[in-house]
């Protein structure tokens, strides 16, 4: 075992048989046969171990953006962006702000956006899940939450509210998923207020912070597929 990695254990190497029975022949061949044994023996009590699931990579994705996001226009679709990949293994993440699944399974989707509100008034948030597509036939079935921000604390301060939220779905090899949100009254770059999901750089005054991602999320290896 080298850095929570368990090394397979290689075929035994089998000495060739001679043609008549040689006492040295036997303590080689079984000799061979018990190193591999221990071998065996060493990479399943690991894995089997009570930290044996350390030995065991699941595909996965993790991803984060450092920017503030806003939707398309009121009541329309606009996809969630993730400018840094930050862990992943059986997913590519697209530059359309997509996630490839490589492997067949059953997955779960962890998301943390942090809504703002710098209207007056309480708007809603809606964030769902769409696969292999930008429209609402693409949409999966009951994966959509809701979140509603009241109106700001003043002027210059956004009323904030975590979009937190997980969904259990299917994917195939090769399925794009991307996550979507929409809003009744959007803010834009322009000036106009409303729903947006805020950015923040790392703070030291009044007290010192790392940065506020506007989006987090992660996707992780439920089960495979039933067959």
């Amino acid at each position: 075992m080298s850095k929570n990695r368990i090394i397979t254990p290689a075929p035994p190497n089998l000495p060739l048989g001679t043609d008549t029975y040689e006492r040295r022949y036997q303590d080689q061949f079984t000799n061979v046969l018990r190193l591999y044994f221990n071998q065996l023996q060493n990479a399943f009590g690991e894995l089997f171990g009570p930290d044996g699931g350390k030995y065991i990579a699941f595909p996965h994705i993790a991803a984060s953006d450092n920017a503030i996001q806003y939707a398309t226009a009121a009541n329309t679709p606009t996809i969630v962006q993730w400018s840094s990949l930050d862990a992943g293994t059986g997913f590519k993440l697209n530059s359309d702000n997509t996630a490839t699944a490589q492997v067949p399974g059953i997955y779960k989707i962890t998301y943390s956006l942090q809504f703002a509100n710098n209207d007056n008034a309480a708007h809603d948030a809606l964030v769902w899940l769409r696969i292999d597509g930008s429209n609402s036939s693409n949409d999966v079935p009951n994966s959509t939450t809701i979140f509603t921000l009241q109106a700001r604390k003043s002027a210059l301060l956004p009323n904030f509210v975590c979009g937190y939220s997980e969904v259990v779905f299917t994917l195939k090899a090769g399925n794009t998923v991307g996550l979507w949100w929409g809003t009744d009254q959007a803010a834009t770059s322009g000036g106009a207020t409303g729903i947006y999901i805020d950015y923040q750089a790392a703070q030291t005054s009044p007290m010192a912070y790392p940065a506020v991602p506007s989006a987090i999320g992660s996707i992780t290896f439920v089960s495979a597929l039933p067959t």
